[in-house]
């Protein structure tokens, strides 16, 4: 770009091309300050400042009319094009046409659907929409989510996390193991078997079992559908959260509540120097929906 269109940039603004395009569109400069919502004297001064930072005249008055000169008549599709890229890269910024919210393993379990419902009550305009991500972050460091639902510590400065529940831990067994005939079964039960892992996204280790009675064997998988299937195989057993089991039922495979496992907290993270759109309602309807209220 020139010197002298730079120049000319830095002088005319948004306002004065808006009062351009409603002059023309308009007729009168009287309704085009109706339009616009201004005086006809700020229409006046708009289109003067333009006329001044572009060095041309762009309209020419007559007492009962105005039109385009020649310049102004190469200059309007431009102020209408500038005009349009503006209000896109408003849009963009502000409109948020829905909330993503990522998860690893399972959403809220039996408490996402009433999330989602006291979600739509208060925001119709704004869907609230799950998205599964196979990230330490569940999408949310990958950009996939704007939140992200976290069963695991998150060591990371650059996001913030809120509590929102508590969940029980279940126990994932082949139908034809002799656990599945049981109603719940302990730690020391499981540890009799390989042990499925991920330890890039699950939420069991093997310090989840007391000192000296951890798994013999641990066998490793990468996501819930990997660990399933292991499952349903019957090469190994697993621990998971009270809304993988919910959430995700499998034909050959069994849940069976963990009795003597601690439970697992389950928190909102989202990137601290960018909180989303409705995130102080949506953490308290979260809690809510734990909390059953």
């Amino acid at each position: 770009m020139r010197p002298s269109a730079l120049l000319y940039a830095e002088r005319m603004n948004l306002r004065q091309l808006e009062a351009l395009v409603a002059v023309v569109d308009a007729g009168t400069f009287t309704d085009a300050a109706l339009a616009l919502g201004m005086s006809q004297a700020s229409v006046s001064r708009a289109i003067a400042a333009l006329e001044s930072s572009l060095g041309a005249r762009l309209l020419l008055r007559t007492t009962r009319q105005v039109s385009l000169t020649a310049t102004g008549a190469r200059v309007l599709p431009i102020a209408r094009r500038v005009l349009a890229e503006a209000t896109v890269l408003r849009q963009a910024v502000v409109s948020l046409p829905e909330l993503r919210i990522g998860y690893a393993w399972a959403a809220l379990g039996k408490h996402t659907r009433r999330l989602q419902k006291a979600w739509a009550a208060a925001h119709p305009d704004v869907p609230l929409m799950f998205v599964q991500s196979g990230t330490a972050t569940a999408g949310l460091g990958e950009g996939l989510a704007d939140v992200s639902v976290l069963r695991r510590p998150l060591d990371d400065s650059r996001f913030e996390t809120a509590l929102i529940g508590t969940e029980s831990r279940y126990a994932a067994v082949a139908t034809d193991n002799a656990l599945a005939r049981r109603r719940a079964v302990r730690m020391a039960d499981l540890a009799r078997y390989t042990v499925a892992l991920d330890s890039r996204t699950g939420t069991t280790t093997r310090s989840l079992w007391p000192a000296g009675s951890a798994p013999a064997s641990t066998r490793e998988t990468h996501g819930v559908d990997e660990w399933l299937t292991l499952i349903a195989a019957g090469q190994a057993v697993g621990v998971t959260s009270e809304a993988t089991a919910n959430q995700n039922p499998r034909p050959g495979v069994a849940y069976r509540a963990v009795r003597d496992a601690p439970r697992i907290p389950v928190r909102l993270a989202w990137w601290r120097d960018d909180p989303p759109f409705g995130l102080t309602e949506l953490v308290a309807l979260a809690r809510a929906a734990y909390q059953g209220t």
